[in-house]
């Protein structure tokens, strides 16, 4: 069914007005105009609303008592599409992204910070999923965009990249290497280490760097998320290679980071979203707050 919003105003018009002149003048338009608008109305309906003779135009029964609830109905209208159109002026509104949990850990909670500061009544929610969810996530459109690490993402999506989040080594404070202020990745053969799984889209970046140095190293423990390589590091399991963002480093007292060398090892982190898509006044200003903030580039250099 369509709404005839064009009839309705003629209809409140002239009722009001009790005059086609003024009541063509009121909304500019021609009387032939204003004519054809009530005409289309009143045929989509099946009743007269308006009667018309060369001396008086009068509202009929049924217009009289149609003319109160299309003044509400068209009221209601202008009230609506106001709020919708201040409300993407003001960027209000709910988001929700999806994030892998690295960057969950220092890089997100700096912008959400920021966004609140600016956006305080803005609801966030945050889907934290692996690699593969996130980008999940965006094509399903269960989140608006997503932040995640560069790989094989969907032809549908579009990235825009972050940050270079450098690797390092995290270890407890009475480890052999603990004193160092940087480790070259020879240097790791001798010790036990925690390496990323193989779900995590952190892996093919180390496997190719290792593979590229013919390294030989002792990765006994494989895990899928930096978080857990931290615990295993705090109770003194072993040492671990984990992206540099996804240490919280005030969190573990005893535990070192320490900057991985020869070569220097890095994943990038992107913005991704669906081609073309529209996103919500709410989340096109977050969205921009990340990559204004790339443009600063956030984290420092990894002496963490």
């Amino acid at each position: 069914m369509k709404i005839d919003t064009l009839g309705v105003q003629a209809f409140i018009a002239i009722a009001t007005h009790r005059n086609f002149r003024r009541a063509a003048a009121d909304l500019h338009i021609t009387q032939t105009a204003l004519s054809r608008r009530l005409q289309t109305l009143e045929g989509f309906l099946g009743v007269k609303l308006i009667e018309r003779t060369t001396r008086s135009v009068e509202v009929t029964r049924t217009g009289a008592d149609f003319l109160p609830r299309a003044q509400r109905l068209l009221t209601e209208l202008e009230t609506s599409l106001t709020d919708i159109r201040e409300t993407g002026k003001a960027m209000r509104g709910s988001v929700t992204i999806a994030c892998v949990p690295s960057i969950g850990v220092r890089y997100l909670p700096r912008v959400i910070q920021q966004y609140s500061a600016v956006h305080p009544e803005n609801r966030i929610t945050i889907l934290d999923h692996s690699s593969f969810g996130v980008a999940e996530s965006v094509l399903r459109r269960d989140a608006e965009f997503g932040i995640n690490v560069t790989g094989s993402h969907d032809v549908g999506l579009a990235s825009v990249p972050l940050e270079r989040d450098r690797f390092v080594l995290i270890c407890r404070d009475d480890h052999p290497l603990a004193g160092r202020k940087k480790v070259a990745w020879r240097q790791l053969a001798p010790h036990l280490l925690i390496f990323p799984g193989s779900l995590s889209a952190n892996k093919p970046v180390l496997e190719l760097a290792v593979t590229a140095e013919r390294l030989r190293l002792r990765t006994y423990y494989e895990v899928q998320h930096s978080s857990t390589a931290l615990g295993l590091v705090a109770e003194g399991v072993g040492a671990a290679v984990v992206p540099g963002l996804a240490v919280q480093k005030e969190a573990y007292p005893r535990i070192r980071v320490i900057p991985l060398v020869e070569p220097a090892v890095a994943r990038s982190v992107v913005l991704i979203s669906l081609r073309n898509a529209h996103l919500s006044p709410a989340a096109q200003a977050l969205y921009d707050m990340l990559v204004t903030g790339a443009a600063r580039s956030i984290q420092p250099d990894q002496g963490i």
